[in-house]
C-alpha cells in the first residue's frame, strides 16, 4: 500500500454498541487518547431515551483541519450490536471498515468494505475477566484493536484510562489489561489493508475537552452565581449537577468556611422557577436550567419575571419536541416559543452560545445582562452542545467587574431623594432609559420598602387599571428592552472577498456552517457568514442582510424560526432571506448545507 494513499488524521469512525454496556468508558477513552495526539476531534453520542437495551452509537470524528461538526457517512464502524449490524454496514462509505466480534456473523451485502474480526471472547477469557464484568469490558477489546490498527499511542491510551477512573488503579488495570491484550493480538494476526491511519500532530495545543453543560456551569460559578433551582430533564441535567460538584470546592467563605450559595432540587418546573424569581427578587444572582417541556411550565412565572422586572438565568438547553418529542436529540426547536414566552406582549432577552468557550462566557455574562436591564434573560442552548464533547480553547477569567445594576442602597437612596425632589419609585424611569432602580432586602432606609407586582401598577408600583399609566409603563419596559438590542453581544462576521450572498445562523450549527463556507468556497461559490448571539437582533445584522443579494438562513428545526424572526424584525428586506431548515434530532451536517445552497444557487441561475 502505498504511503500517499493514506488517509491521515481525517475520517470518521461509529462505535455501535447498546445503551448501558459500558461503551462510553471506551468510546472516551479513545477520543481522549487522540487529542492528546494533538488531533483535532469530536465526539457526537447518539443514544436512545431509555436507561438500557437499546441501539446507541457514539461518532468520533478526527479533522486536521480542525472541523468539528458532524458527518453523515462512516469511515470506519465498530460493530457490536447485532440488531443494527446491517444498518451499520448500509453506512460505511466504499471502501470503509468495520470492526466485528468473530462470533457475530457479518451479513454479505457489500464487497466494497474491509472486515475485521475480533476474537472477543477469547480475549477477555485471556484477561480473567469475572463473567459479570465481561460485557463492559468488551469494549476495551475494540479499543486496543484500533489502537494496532490506527497506530494510536498505546500509553495514551493507559493514561486516557487514569484519567478516567482517577484513582482506581484496579480499574485501570483491568481495562488497560484487555486493551492490551487485544492490541498485541492484532498486531499479531491482523494484516491492514485499510487507508486509515493516525499520526501525531499539534492540532490542540491551548485546547481543553469538555461539554457545554460543563462550561455553562463554570461560566455561571465566575459569574457569581448564588442560588440554583432545577427539577431534572433530559439534556439539562448535567448543567445542575456541574454546579452542584464544583460549587461546595469553590465557593466557600474563606474565614467561616460555610458555603456562600444555594442549591435546591425542586418537586416540579413550577417550584423552581418560582424559587429562582424568589431568589432574584432578594437581590441573589438566581439561575435555573431546564429544557423545552420544563420551559413550556415555567411560561407563566417568567412573564411575571418579566412584568415585575425582576432579573433571573435561564439554560434551556433544547433538544427535540414537541411534547416529550425525542429527549435525547438535539434541536433548535425553542427560539420563537423562548422570544415571546408569556401571555399578552412580552419580549425576552435571548443569548445564543455558539462555542463551548461561549458556553462559559455567557455563564457569566448572563447575570450582567439580566440585573443591568432587570428582566429574564434565556440562553439557549442545545444537547449538542451540552452532552457532547468537544475541543475548546481554554476558558478566560471573567475580564471585567460583575454589572449589578442600578441597585440603591442606604446612601445611594438618600442622594437620589435629595436630587429628585424627594421622588423614588420602584418602576419609575429616572434615566430616561427605561431602566428603573431597585432596592433590595436588608435596605433599612424608611423609603426603600415597595411592592413587586405581577398584576398593572403605576411608577410608584401602586396598583392601578388605568389604561394611560398601563400604557406608559408598558412602553418603558419596551425602551428597555429595545436598549438592550445593542448591549447583547454582537453577532461574529467570517467574510470573504467577492461574496454577494451570505449565511445566518447561532448556536452549535456553526461549526458545520463554517465548514460548508469552505466547502462551498472550493466550487467558487464565496460567501460571507453572520452568527447571531443576541435578540434582539442588533443593528448589524439589517445590515448584513441589505448588504447581500441573498441570505441563507440555516437553522436547526422544521419551519425556520429564525427566519420567522428575522423576517418580523426586518419587512423591509425580508425578500432577501432564504430558509434553510432541518430537524431530524441529529446535528446538521456541513455536506448537507452546502448542498441545499448550491441547488438553490443552481435554481436561481437558469
Amino acid at each position: 500500500m502505498q504511503k500517499e494513499a493514506m488517509i491521515v488524521n481525517d475520517f470518521c469512525i461509529t462505535f455501535s454498541t447498546v445503551n448501558g454496556s459500558g461503551s462510553a468508558t471506551a468510546n472516551i477513552t479513545l477520543m481522549r487518547s487522540l487529542f492528546r495526539m494533538g488531533i483535532p476531534v469530536s465526539g457526537k453520542n447518539i443514544f436512545p431515551s431509555n436507561i438500557q437495551g437499546q441501539p446507541t452509537w457514539f461518532t468520533l470524528r478526527l479533522s486536521r483541519k480542525g472541523y468539528l461538526g458532524r458527518v453523515k457517512d462512516d469511515d470506519i464502524v465498530v460493530a457490536m450490536n447485532p440488531v443494527t449490524l446491517v444498518k451499520d454496514i448500509n453506512a460505511l462509505v466504499p471502501g470503509g471498515v468495520m470492526l466485528i466480534p468473530d462470533d457475530l456473523t457479518c451479513p454479505d451485502v457489500r464487497d466494497d468494505i474491509i472486515i475485521y474480526q475480533m476474537p472477543v471472547r477469547k480475549i477477555l477469557k485471556e484477561a480473567n475477566v469475572t463473567p459479570a464484568f465481561r460485557d463492559y469490558l468488551a469494549n476495551m477489546v475494540y479499543v486496543g484493536v484500533l489502537a494496532s490498527l490506527l497506530k494510536i499511542d498505546i500509553d495514551l491510551i493507559k493514561g486516557a484510562l487514569e484519567y478516567h477512573f482517577k484513582g482506581s488503579q484496579k480499574a485501570v488495570d483491568s481495562n488497560y489489561e484487555t486493551v492490551k491484550l487485544a492490541f498485541d493480538w492484532a498486531e499479531k494476526n491482523l494484516e491492514k489493508k485499510d487507508r486509515y491511519i493516525t499520526s501525531r500532530m499539534n492540532g490542540t495545543e491551548g485546547y481543553i475537552m469538555t461539554d457545554g453543560n460543563t462550561a455553562a456551569a463554570l461560566g455561571a460559578i465566575y459569574g457569581g452565581v448564588q442560588f440554583i433551582s432545577w427539577y431534572p430533564i433530559t439534556p439539562a441535567t448535567s448543567l445542575a449537577e456541574t454546579l452542584h460538584e464544583y460549587l461546595p470546592v469553590l465557593r466557600k467563605d474563606p474565614e467561616t468556611g460555610k458555603d456562600t450559595f444555594a442549591i435546591v432540587q425542586a418537586e416540579d418546573e413550577l417550584a423552581a422557577i418560582g424559587m429562582v424569581i424568589g431568589a432574584g427578587w432578594g437581590g441573589l444572582r438566581a439561575m435555573t436550567s431546564t429544557s423545552g417541556p420544563g420551559l413550556s411550565l415555567m411560561t407563566e412565572y417568567i412573564g411575571l419575571a418579566y412584568y415585575a422586572e425582576v432579573p433571573v438565568v435561564i439554560w434551556d438547553v433544547q433538544r427535540v419536541g414537541p411534547s416529550t418529542g425525542m429527549p435525547t436529540r438535539t434541536s433548535q426547536g425553542d427560539l420563537t416559543m423562548v422570544s415571546f414566552m408569556s401571555h399578552g406582549d412580552s419580549q425576552m432577552l435571548i443569548i445564543i452560545p455558539g462555542t463551548i468557550q461561549e458556553c462559559f462566557e455567557f455563564g457569566w455574562k448572563a447575570f450582567d445582562i439580566a440585573e443591568r436591564f432587570q428582566t429574564p434573560v434565556i440562553v439557549l442552548s442545545d444537547l449538542d452542545f451540552g452532552m457532547n464533547q468537544w475541543m475548546t480553547k481554554k476558558f478566560e477569567y471573567p475580564d471585567q467587574p460583575m454589572d449589578r445594576g442600578k441597585v440603591l442602597w442606604e446612601d445611594d437612596l438618600e442622594k437620589m431623594l435629595e436630587s429628585n425632589n424627594g421622588i423614588w419609585g420602584r418602576y419609575l424611569d429616572v434615566d430616561g432609559d427605561g431602566i428603573p432602580y431597585r432596592t433590595l432586602p436588608g435596605n433599612q432606609h424608611p423609603r426603600s420598602g415597595h411592592f413587586v407586582r405581577g398584576t398593572s401598577h403605576d411608577e410608584f408600583a401602586n396598583y392601578s387599571e388605568d389604561g394611560d399609566v398601563w400604557v406608559r409603563n408598558f412602553d418603558r419596559i419596551k425602551k428597555k428592552i429595545e436598549l438592550a438590542r445593542e448591549s447583547l453581544p454582537k453577532p461574529v462576521r467570517v467574510m470573504r472577498e467577492g461574496a454577494d450572498i451570505g449565511i445566518i445562523a447561532s448556536g452549535s450549527v456553526d461549526s458545520a456552517v463554517l465548514e460548508a463556507c469552505d466547502l462551498l468556497a472550493e466550487d467558487g461559490i464565496n460567501t460571507d457568514y453572520l452568527r447571531i448571539r443576541g435578540i434582539p437582533f442588533a443593528k448589524e445584522v439589517w445590515d448584513f442582510i441589505y448588504d447581500h443579494r441573498l441570505t441563507y438562513v440555516v437553522e436547526m428545526n422544521r419551519d425556520g424560526q429564525l427566519s420567522q424572526l428575522l423576517t418580523m424584525d426586518f419587512p423591509d428586506v425580508a425578500y432577501k432571506l432564504r430558509k434553510v431548515a432541518y430537524m431530524d434530532g441529529l446535528p446538521l451536517p456541513a455536506k448537507w448545507i452546502k448542498k441545499q445552497i448550491q441547488e438553490s444557487e443552481e435554481n436561481l441561475s437558469w
